[in-house]
């Protein structure tokens, strides 16, 4: 099992706890992991190179293409940010908006329909929840097959305050999402809306003249 994990802050809180808990579930070994920090990827000026003319062309190529190299060869993706005002973190937004050109609406990757993602958020307050939406969304637009979400509210500052019966109930779910994940592996197939997002790209690759790179990737994979 080749897992990635992207971490959406630097600092090893809360939620890194919870993704090294997850990670441990797994049994996984150490290189089979793979793990990268968004700090310090440049903010995507909007420049919409990598759409038009290739990911290639963004001036941030080598700050993110080792990160999505990984993501690709992947058999688990694995995202995690704390929650900031209510949604993820200004640097992984950041990512994501590098990661636009791989959405069904452009060039999606062909073998991420059969990998598992992951979205892990935690809050010592409100909005876990719509923080792991938000990963899980983006992963979705990605063609991921098949994501889990484990949002965790800590009612704490720090890992060392969090109150023993919660963090029983966080291992609980890592505990549940892992087993979902082991039994899952290798068996993912699109869901219902996949499917009909695909279906529905495909038609308009079909007639697509505002961006020849996009529509001639979809001839490339037999799609159109």
């Amino acid at each position: 099992m080749k897992i990635t994990v992207v971490h959406g802050q630097v600092h090893k809180g809360n939620t890194y706890h919870i993704t090294q808990m997850l990670l441990d579930k797994l049994n996984c070994t150490k290189e089979e992991v793979s793990e990268f920090y968004v700090n310090g990827i440049g903010d995507c000026v909007g420049c919409f190179q990598c759409v038009m003319k290739g990911e290639n062309t963004c001036p941030h190529r080598c700050q993110i293409e080792e990160i999505i190299k990984a993501i690709e060869e992947a058999d688990v993706i694995i995202i995690d940010s704390p929650t900031y005002v209510l949604s993820v973190s200004g640097q992984l937004k950041t990512f994501f908006d590098h990661m636009g050109y791989r959405w069904i609406s452009h060039r999606p990757y062909p073998t991420m329909k059969q990998k598992i993602g992951v979205a892990i958020s935690t809050t010592a307050g409100a909005g876990a929840k719509k923080t792991t939406n938000l990963i899980a969304s983006q992963m979705f637009w990605w063609s991921v097959g098949k994501t889990y979400q484990i949002p965790i509210t800590v009612a704490a500052m720090n890992w060392d305050q969090m109150s023993p019966e919660r963090k029983a109930k966080a291992e609980r779910k890592a505990v549940k999402i892992s087993q979902s994940i082991q039994h899952k592996l290798g068996h993912v197939k699109p869901g219902i809306k996949a499917r009909f997002m695909f279906f529905i790209m495909k038609q308009m690759h079909k007639g697509m003249d505002y961006s020849p790179i996009d529509m001639n990737y979809w001839k490339e994979k037999g799609w159109i």
